[in-house]
C-alpha cells in the first residue's frame, strides 16, 4: 500500500495530460481558451529561466509563511483559552460566527486602504483565512482531554505544568496539526486573493498580468507554480506532523 501513491499519481497525471492534449488536438478546443500542454511547458520554462518570477515566488511565499505563523500562534492561544473557559466561548461565539460568514474578499479593499498595496495587507488576509481552522481544532482538542485522566494526574500529585506536558499537550497536538493542514492551504488562498485584487507583486499579481496580456499559456504556467507551492507547503506540514506525533493513529495508520 505504501507504493500506491507513487503508482496512482503518475497514472492520473498521464490521463490528465492525455485528455488535455486530446481536447486541444482532436476536439479542436481553441488554444486561446485551453493552450496545449507543450505551450504551457514552454511558458513555464521561460518563466523559470528569468529572474523576475523568483522575486514573485519569494513575495508570495513570505506572505503565506508569515500569515500562517501568525494564525498558528493566535489560533493555538485563543483556541486553548476558549476551550478551557466555556462561558467566554459562549460570549464571543456570535461575533466569531458573524465574522466567519462574511466573505473575506470584502475585507481586501479595507486592508488596502489601511495598510497599502504592500505585503502587510496580504499577510493579514492569509492569517485571517488560516486562523479559524486552527482555533476551532485547538478548542475541540482542549475539550477532548478526558476529565478522568486529569483527575488521575491530580490524584498522583502532578503539577499544572506536568499535567499540561504529559496529558493536555499530547492530546491536543493532533488537533493542532489537523487545523494546520487546512490552514496552510487557506493561507495560500488568502495571499493569492489579496495579490490578485490589490497587489503589485507576487504570483497573484502575475496571474492578473497574464490575464491582461491574454497570455493563456503563461496563466496556466503560473497556476502550476501555485499548485506546486501549495503542495510543498502542505507536504511540509504533514511531514512535521509525522515527526512530532508519530504515535498518533492518524500517522501510525498511514505508516
Amino acid at each position: 500500500m505504501k507504493v500506491l501513491p507513487w503508482i496512482s499519481s503518475p497514472i492520473l497525471l498521464l490521463l490528465l495530460l492525455g485528455s488535455w492534449q486530446f481536447a486541444v488536438s482532436v476536439v479542436g478546443v481553441s488554444e486561446f481558451i485551453l493552450p496545449a500542454p507543450s505551450a504551457v511547458w514552454d511558458s513555464l520554462v521561460t518563466l523559470l529561466s528569468g529572474s523576475a518570477v523568483y522575486h514573485d515566488i519569494w513575495i508570495t511565499l513570505t506572505e503565506v509563511l508569515i500569515g500562517f505563523a501568525v494564525a498558528l500562534i493566535a489560533g493555538v492561544a485563543i483556541g486553548a483559552v476558549l476551550g478551557r473557559v466555556v462561558w467566554l466561548e459562549r460570549a464571543v461565539q456570535p461575533a466569531m460566527v458573524a465574522f466567519q460568514v462574511v466573505p473575506k474578499v470584502a475585507f481586501i479593499p479595507i486592508f488596502v486602504i489601511w495598510f497599502g498595496f504592500g505585503t502587510t495587507s496580504k499577510i493579514i488576509m492569509a492569517a485571517i483565512l488560516a486562523f479559524f481552522p486552527i482555533m476551532l481544532n485547538v478548542m475541540l482538542g482542549v475539550r477532548s482531554v478526558d476529565r478522568g485522566h486529569r483527575d488521575v494526574m491530580r490524584g498522583l500529585g502532578a503539577t499544572r505544568w506536568a499535567t499540561f506536558r504529559n496529558l493536555e499537550l499530547p492530546s491536543t497536538l493532533p488537533y493542532v496539526f489537523a487545523g494546520a493542514e487546512v490552514a496552510i492551504v487557506f493561507a495560500v488562498i488568502g495571499a493569492i486573493v489579496g495579490e490578485y485584487l490589490g497587489g503589485s507583486e507576487g504570483l497573484g499579481h502575475l496571474v492578473v498580468s497574464s490575464l491582461n496580456a491574454l497570455d493563456a499559456p503563461q496563466l496556466f504556467a503560473v497556476i502550476i507554480l501555485l499548485a506546486l507551492m501549495g503542495s510543498l507547503l502542505y507536504l511540509a506540514v504533514t511531514t512535521t506532523k509525522r515527526l512530532v506525533i508519530p504515535w498518533h493513529d492518524s500517522v501510525a495508520g498511514q505508516q
